[in-house]
């Protein structure tokens, strides 16, 4: 599948970016150096990105005497993009100020795409994604896969967490229960919660599943993320965002990842709200790899350039005929690599 082509608009734009970001990076590069020959900066030591700002971030000491204080640090030039959650050498100026001179290994990183198709950084080094859904905004399957396929291919484990179990009644609970069964069935874990009914303080089963465990909260406006995080950080006043009364859609209130320690331990990374992953900019094999039933067939068609949508010989419709895959998420797989597909077709013809 092709990759999305840019406009010669926006490849100006980019190219223009590109020569402010790299002048800019001059610029700090030869006061950095500056501070490093006059003796003003200390010794390297490990640091963790709690908070990103423009071309500063907020790393705290995680060694020696400062251990815990949080220095506002430059980023030397030659360094790939720093998100939240990264840890990193640095090096401590003067007051409260340092400049970072190294990224350490990374365990795994979120991405998604931006708007001109290339992908940004989210987080790094997450034990684990969880996945907010609620019964209302009603939950809907596909978009549910979207997110796992994002966190299947990134490697971080994910986790669904049904909040608002309190609006769960007769005419919704068929569904939902039928909904949450077939993504146990595949191995995820599913957990239930009502933010509502423990508004002061973090449900037990939320605790648990935070615990000692670096966390992201994701998923549709409206179900709840903000809610949830403000139990676990009463003291950090995060704005709460409300369902909207004319169209049932949230409203978005984060704006910035920035990492928080957790009172009962772990720590949790506050990105902003995102209605859906797009997935256009990965391959079909990307994709497969991302539904978890589907990534054993993977190589097993008749034909190597099997497109997987009644094509003859598919193992995929073989595997939903014996019931190893579910038409459900089969049909999802479909609808996915439809829209990868039109994405893709739109691309090309902006360019």
């Amino acid at each position: 599948m092709a990759k999305r082509r840019l406009n010669k608009r926006q490849q100006w734009r980019i190219e223009k970016i590109q020569k402010e970001r790299a002048s800019r990076a001059a610029r700090k590069e030869k006061v950095v150096q500056e501070q490093a020959e006059a003796g003003e900066l200390g010794a390297e030591q490990e640091g963790l990105v709690i908070a990103h700002f423009g071309q500063q971030l907020d790393i705290e000491a995680l060694e020696g005497e400062d251990a815990g204080q949080v220095f506002r640090c430059f980023v030397r030039a030659n360094i790939d993009s720093l998100v939240t959650g990264d840890k990193v050498i640095w090096r401590p100026g003067k007051s409260e100020t340092g400049v970072i001179v190294a990224r350490c290994d990374r365990g795994n990183l979120l991405q998604r795409p931006d708007n001109f198709g290339a992908l940004k950084p989210v987080a790094a080094n997450i034990d684990h994604i969880i996945l907010v859904i609620a019964p209302e905004p009603e939950p809907h399957d596909n978009l549910i896969d979207r997110y796992l396929v994002a966190s299947e291919t990134a490697d971080i484990p994910a986790v669904i967490l049904l909040n608002k179990t309190d609006l769960i009644d007769d005419h919704n609970r068929d569904h939902i229960d039928t909904l949450m069964a077939r993504y146990q069935r595949l191995g995820y874990e599913v957990v239930r919660t009502s933010a509502a009914n423990s508004q002061t303080s973090p449900a037990p089963e939320v605790e648990a599943l935070v615990r000692d465990k670096t966390s992201v909260f994701v998923g549709q406006s409206g179900v709840g993320k903000s809610s949830i995080i403000q139990t676990l950080l009463p003291d950090e006043h995060l704005r709460v965002g409300a369902v909207s009364q004319s169209t049932g859609k949230g409203v978005h209130t984060t704006t910035t990842a920035k990492l928080f320690h957790l009172p009962m331990g772990g720590a949790l990374i506050d990105s902003p709200g995102i209605r859906e992953f797009g997935l256009w900019h990965m391959t079909p094999q990307e994709l497969e790899y991302g539904f978890r039933e589907i990534r054993p067939l993977i190589g097993l068609c008749k034909f190597r350039n099997c497109r997987h949508m009644g094509d003859p010989g598919c193992a995929l419709d073989a595997a939903a005929e014996s019931g190893e895959i579910s038409p459900e998420r089969l049909k999802s797989f479909h609808r996915i690599l439809h829209d990868m597909a039109e994405q893709n077709a739109r691309g090309l013809k902006l360019s």
